[in-house]
């Protein structure tokens, strides 16, 4: 079979999730989504009200779901280990937090602070047109995707894999973040952005606004997860895990494996970055710390713990170990970072399947004993 001869069409698929897993999914939802509801409904002191910090942290997690299963589209699937998702998740904050710094002011022609203190008399010639919500919204989409598409096309046409392309992304992070500690970069420095205040014209400190923003984070989140089983199901998803199992062998069988990691590697940096303009808002800041090593190495942990290659072990991934991390730091917040360290050591050693894969072991064990 010829690579030319193959249609990746997602019109393939047949049944995403069994019916089963459609309602799991349906009632995960379900509960997550009246969780903002509950907050608005009912006062504070009453047995149903969830605070707004629990629903802003929440909402992060949502965020950093995404960015774990954006994760698992190149590494649990096309075997890309990638330490730089971090830069693209950045990316996606910064492009939105522009739009924002310029809605705080009551003319989006007044500049941000930081530029004054610089004593810049304009705005920067990227900062044009941010002031409207969908240019953002655009560069959202547009720079992490093309810079992604521009670095996979030299690395994957270079044949630059395993640990190789591993070192590169971090390297590239890295100097990525050198570059947006700078003032002169126009993107506030080591402060970066934050005292938003409104966006599309709301109040987005209000009880209201930020059930909105979480609305759409978990919608975004389950839209991404739709879309990603979609491609991994069809005969496109066959080809990723092929280059994932054998990269030379469907090299031999006649496929060039390049339009297929630089597409699926593209669309992980975009979504990825979709997860960092949903989390600025919530969060209230962007700074380039989280282009650090230490962020997408935490991403990679998210996904191992969940179970790599499961789509759905990557988002129960990432909430475990954020939800361990917000105790831990609270309480020994100086040893988190060992105890990360120990968790990925024990997982990797006691569940290379992660928490997905014991579920199905524990599961099929329990089919057996009946």
């Amino acid at each position: 079979m010829n690579a030319s001869t193959m249609n990746p069409s997602l019109s393939q698929t047949v049944g995403l999730y069994s019916p089963n897993a459609w309602v799991g999914i349906a009632f995960v939802t379900i509960l997550l989504a009246s969780l903002p509801a509950l907050n608005l409904l009912f006062p504070a002191g009453h047995a149903l009200h969830i605070s707004s910090f629990a629903i802003s942290l929440i909402g992060k997690f949502l965020c950093y779901a995404l960015a774990a299963l954006a994760l698992d589209l190149v590494w649990g699937y096309t075997g890309i280990l990638s330490l730089g998702h971090g830069l693209f998740f950045a990316l996606g904050g910064y492009a939105h937090g522009m739009y924002l710094m310029r809605a705080a002011k009551p003319s989006p022609e007044i500049l941000p602070d930081f530029m004054g203190f610089l004593s810049w008399k304009a705005f920067p010639w990227f900062w044009s047109f941010t002031e409207h919500f969908w240019y953002a919204m655009l560069l959202v989409v547009l720079v992490p995707g093309l810079l992604a598409f521009l670095f996979g096309y030299f690395a994957f046409r270079s044949r630059i894999k395993g640990v190789y392309f591993s070192i590169i992304t971090q390297a590239l992070t890295f100097a990525a973040m050198l570059l947006f500690f700078r003032n002169e970069t126009g993107f506030g420095g080591n402060n970066g952005f934050t005292d938003f205040k409104k966006i599309l014209g709301f109040d987005i400190t209000s009880a209201d606004t930020r059930a909105v923003l979480y609305w759409v984070s978990l919608a975004t989140l389950l839209g991404a997860l739709i879309l990603a089983r979609a491609i991994t199901q069809s005969k496109l998803g066959r080809v990723l895990t092929a280059i994932r199992d054998s990269e030379n062998r469907l090299r031999f069988l006649g496929y060039e494996p390049l339009g297929f990691k630089l597409f699926i590697w593209t669309v992980s940096a975009i979504l990825c970055s979709i997860a960092g303009a949903l989390y600025v808002p919530q969060v209230g800041i962007i700074n380039p710390s989280e282009m650090s090593t230490e962020n997408s190495i935490e991403m990679v942990i998210w996904v191992a713990t969940g179970g790599r290659g499961t789509l759905i072990g990557p988002i129960i991934g990432a909430g475990t170990i954020n939800g361990l991390k917000t105790w831990f730091t609270s309480v020994f917040p100086e040893f988190w970072l060992y105890a990360l360290g120990l968790i990925f050591v024990l997982v990797t050693l006691f569940l290379p399947q992660g928490i997905v894969g014991l579920a199905k072991q524990l599961g099929q064990r329990i089919k057996v004993a009946k």
